[in-house]
């Protein structure tokens, strides 16, 4: 199996890597954020979304008459 970073191959003692290089060089990555999954926002607005906005609020007491 090649090393996932420079595709030499393997040394038992770093395996999956070629060497202590090529771990520290992925252990880099990891700790950078690079190998990060982005994640997807949802559209449906939450209680904080409403503390930060009350306009979005303007349609709960519709039903009340003004004095």
């Amino acid at each position: 199996m090649p090393c996932p970073m420079c595709k030499r191959p393997t040394v038992t003692a770093y395996r999956p890597f070629c060497s202590k290089r090529c771990a520290d060089l992925d252990l880099g990555n990891w700790l950078n954020g690079k190998y990060a999954i982005p994640a997807e926002e949802d559209d449906a607005p939450d209680a904080e979304d409403y503390a930060r906005d009350p306009s979005r609020d303007s349609g709960r007491d519709s039903g009340r008459e003004s004095d």
